[in-house]
């Protein structure tokens, strides 16, 4: 039995990623901003770039270990582990969607000043040497939204724990404007959803060769049928 990575369908490939994309528009739709783990943020990505990883690049990669199932299951594992080593090696992160910097920025100071009263600022880094964290609030300018990376040593899993805690309970209550990405990633989404169910519903084409006429047999006699002669 074999299992041929290249006949995974263009639509099949193309509804993970347009269905991220809406979700993004919804994201920068709301009216409040919405955080999001490191991890996750990562892991929904990849899930939206899978079917096109498993149609091109993994595709091209399996001629070489053959088509068997074994094989392209292999490929597919060695993609989800990578992703996996990925995740794990990315530094902590927080993602806070639909909000810039110069909103965040007040949001986090109140929130290091609860959690250690000597956190002092430089910059767009915050350190709370009592808990063992050096934040860094990277702004994406345009694309409205922020990135809290947790910088230097790997932070005490407690310490980022209660942050990120705090971080998701006080964003809930900042009030922002809608994002003018979100109509454009949820246009863009809906248009590559539109595609795939274009493509996955339209007919086969009929522009197929009409199939060649059989060869007459050797020998066979191309003249017409022969009268007999009367006496």
């Amino acid at each position: 039995m074999t299992l041929a990575l290249g006949g995974v369908p263009l639509w099949a490939a193309l509804v993970p990623l347009g269905l991220y994309l809406v979700l993004l528009g919804w994201l920068h739709l709301r009216r409040r901003p919405v955080s999001l783990a490191g991890p996750w943020d990562n892991l929904l990505l990849s899930v939206a770039v899978a079917g096109l990883v498993m149609a091109g690049p993994l595709a091209l990669l399996q001629p070489a270990v053959g088509t068997s199932v074994w094989a392209a299951s292999m490929l597919v594992l060695l993609f989800a582990l990578l992703v996996a080593v990925g995740i794990l090696a990315a530094r902590p992160r927080v993602i806070v969607y639909n909000v810039n910097i110069d909103q965040l920025r007040p949001v986090v100071a109140e929130i290091a000043a609860g959690i250690d009263a000597q956190a002092r600022w430089a910059g767009e880094t915050v350190a709370l040497p009592a808990r063992g964290l050096q934040l860094h609030l990277d702004g994406r300018g345009l694309a409205r939204s922020v990135s809290i990376v947790a910088v230097g040593g790997r932070p005490p899993a407690e310490s980022w724990a209660e942050f990120s805690r705090r971080l998701r309970r006080a964003v809930r209550r900042l009030r922002v404007g809608r994002s003018p990405w979100g109509t454009a990633f949820a246009a863009l989404g809906g248009a590559v959803v539109a595609s795939a169910l274009w493509l996955a519903l339209r007919p086969p084409s009929s522009d197929a060769a009409p199939a060649p006429s059989a060869a007459p047999a050797p020998g066979a006699s191309h003249a017409g049928p022969r009268r007999s002669v009367g006496a």
